[in-house]
């Protein structure tokens, strides 16, 4: 092995590089359309174009990619995780080239990487599983009579994949048909593959897997568990080790258990057997095999801050034909006495709007100091909805858990993601609570706790926001008006700033008087002193507020005052209307009303159903004319590799549906009209 093709995208492909860098091994990046700019293809020591802007056109297309390493000289090929990692087909098509597949043996995989046929194996190895259909299927009408013999609820699972796509829960038989529509296209859309299989739902589990480890020469280990519990839409947020739920005698019964299957199949490589856990019995809690997934897992350096070992080093090398030297006792022994580890995805959603993947311009990325994060982003990046919608992970290990948790919850308040919306500030949240700090939770604690209010921007907030924008200005011409221009002039003036706000529409009052700033809303009045800006210019620097004059219409930096006295230090970014400001775990996104067109903001106010974010229309269930009930759904998106249904806001008639199935849309754009 000598050059290495990373078959992916995004900060998978920045921490392969660096294992692969680490022994020696030359670099080889693909990129679609989309990625054309993206900062991962700085990390490998060359890139090759494979076109297309969606997976299915790049990163889902195999010939793309074996041509990529043709042209690149590469002799092997990492599949990262997502996308191709788990297609036995793939992989038999690197092999089939000549070239090394950094992974399991294609045979294992058709097992395990097949949802229905891992269970079969499971239940011969003999590993609960739950009652559920033998064979994966894309024929909707035979799934339906299936789910009728099974009984509710029940879980759909797409039966290629992983990372909780094509995944419903159903709990009646009214929600059956739009579940099975709804899986079969996002797993489409995610694998290329939209077979499906049914499973008796457990609704009040842990999620707990276990990382193997196992070479060709017939050595095989686990590495501990991992708890992954705490999940929205089935996708995992927060992952730990080791699981306050487990103990040293159930570790070692999940471990012989994932042992036994990887054995079963002469399995190769990093692999990761998951399990349901019915801890209700907490004498004797019950697992159940859920599949096994045959890949890098996202959440794996939470097991390497325990072992301290490179997972990614291990794969290349036992792909290489080298032997295990670990010994499975003394990595449980570093595991049990490793500590805590905790990792946390920061992804582009809207926690406020069920999670609704986010697309836009990161505007200002400034990662905390004092943890691991795997990253590929900058300043300026566009963050395409085309692909998943993680943005970076934050990993922190520490003696106890409570510190951890600590450290990572602080972590994240540091952590600078402005421009674009992220749960940040949720997943600083999730980690304060009580219920998470308590340890006894299940994959439910996001849909049923009443722990995670979303809050309101804070008062001060608003008027730190409303100094900024009466005050920094966008522009070096000389056709804004003279208030812009207020940090030069003679000391004294008194502003009226109309803003849009997360919590809705208010005008605050600016008054200077020297150097001092009085901020004034409906209630409350502030006074802001010791103002300092750090902007991030090419002439960067700290100044008073008097020589500030950065001559673009965007920009970001650190303010820095006293707010009644008490010390704030916060971060901004703007670009034309729009200013961003984040505070601690708080972040809030203001509109200056004062640039919006009065065109713009009558559109704002129309009745019409807009897209939610950039993406694509995969279905259309409205026509002009047409008499809509409330909650009818009229549009189905597709973005970030998932399905988004647009439903009718209200009783009202479809004057005009302005696009068609398969177009693209951008964040914003009017897609239907209501009378």
């Amino acid at each position: 092995m000598q050059v290495l093709l990373i078959a992916n995208r995004g900060e998978i492909v920045v921490r392969i590089a660096r294992s692969a860098k680490a022994i020696g091994l030359g670099t080889v990046a693909v990129f679609s359309e989309s990625d054309r700019d993206a900062p991962y293809l700085f990390s490998c020591d060359h890139a090759v174009a494979i076109g297309g802007d969606t997976a299915t056109d790049s990163y889902l297309n195999s010939e793309k990619i074996l041509q990529a390493a043709r042209e690149s000289g590469a002799d092997s090929i990492h599949p990262g995780y997502g996308f191709l990692s788990e297609n036995p087909e793939f992989a038999a098509a690197v092999i089939s080239a000549g070239l090394i597949w950094v992974g399991p043996s294609v045979a294992a995989m058709r097992i395990m990487a097949d949802k229905a046929q891992a269970r079969a194996q499971a239940k011969r190895c003999g590993i609960p599983v739950l009652e559920g259909t033998e064979a994966a299927s894309d024929d909707l009408q035979g799934l339906m009579q299936e789910a009728e013999a099974l009984g509710w609820p029940i879980m759909i699972k797409a039966s290629a994949g992983g990372g909780g796509r094509g995944i419903r829960l159903v709990r009646e038989r009214a929600e059956l048909q739009r579940a099975l529509d709804s899986a079969y296209q996002e797993a489409k859309a995610a694998f290329g593959d939209g077979r499906l299989l049914l499973e008796r739902a457990l609704l009040s589990p842990r999620h707990i897997e276990i990382q193997v480890l196992a070479d060709a020469h017939g050595s095989v280990i686990h590495l501990g568990e991992r708890d992954c519990s705490v999940q929205r839409r089935h996708q995992k947020l927060i992952e730990e080790a080791p699981s306050p739920a487990v103990n040293p005698v159930l570790r070692r019964r999940l471990g012989d258990a994932a042992l036994a299957l990887a054995r079963s199949v002469d399995y190769v490589g990093l692999g990761t057997v998951e399990f349901l856990l019915d801890s209700s019995n907490a004498n004797d809690p019950a697992f159940f095999f859920i599949e096994m997934n045959t890949r890098l897992q996202v959440e794996h350096p939470v097991t390497e801050a325990l072992i301290a070992e490179d997972l990614v080093r291990w794969q290349l090398r036992i792909a290489a034909g080298e032997s295990l030297t670990l010994d499975q006792d003394a990595m449980l022994a570093r595991f049990e006495q490793g500590g805590h580890a905790i990792e946390a995805r920061l992804c582009a959603e809207d926690p406020a709007k069920d999670h609704l993947p986010q697309s836009d311009k990161l505007r200002y990325w400034l990662p905390a100091a004092g943890l691991r994060c795997d990253a590929a982003l900058a300043s300026g990046q566009w963050i395409s909805p085309n692909y998943d919608s993680m943005l970076a992970k934050l990993i922190a290990h520490a003696p106890t858990r409570d510190i951890a948790i600590q450290q990572l919850a602080d972590g994240l308040d540091r952590t600078v993601c402005l421009g674009i919306g992220n749960n940040r500030g949720f997943l600083s949240q999730v980690l304060r609570s009580s219920a998470f700090s308590s340890g006894v939770f299940d994959t439910s604690l996001l849909q049923t706790s009443n722990a995670f209010p979303l809050p309101a921007t804070p008062p001060t907030l608003t008027a730190l926001a409303a100094l900024l924008i009466a005050c920094l200005p966008r522009s070096s011409m000389n056709d804004l008006p003279e208030p812009w221009w207020n940090w030069r002039s003679s000391g004294h003036f008194k502003l009226i700033v109309p803003i849009d706000a997360n919590d809705g529409r208010q005008s605050l009052q600016v008054v200077r008087e020297g150097e001092t700033y009085t901020v004034t809303d409906n209630t409350q009045q502030f006074s802001i002193a010791d103002v300092q800006v750090c902007m991030e210019t090419p002439e960067a620097g700290v100044y008073s507020p008097r020589a500030i004059n950065p001559a673009y219409q965007e920009g970001r930096g650190r303010i820095q005052c006293l707010i009644d006295g008490k010390p704030i230090q916060g971060f901004f970014a703007w670009a034309g209307d729009t200013f961003w400001l984040q505070h601690h775990d708080t972040q809030a996104m203001f509109i200056d009303q004062r640039l919006q067109s009065s065109a713009a903001q009558a559109s704002q106010a129309s009745n019409t159903i807009r897209a939610p974010m950039h993406g694509r229309i995969s279905q259309i269930h409205a026509k002009d004319h047409q008499s809509v009930s409330t909650g009818q759904l009229l549009v189905i998106m597709e973005a970030m590799k998932m399905e988004h249904h647009l439903l009718a806001p209200c009783d009202a008639n479809i004057e005009q549906v302005l696009v068609q199935a398969g177009d693209q849309v951008a964040s914003g754009q009017v897609l239907i009209k209501l009378s």
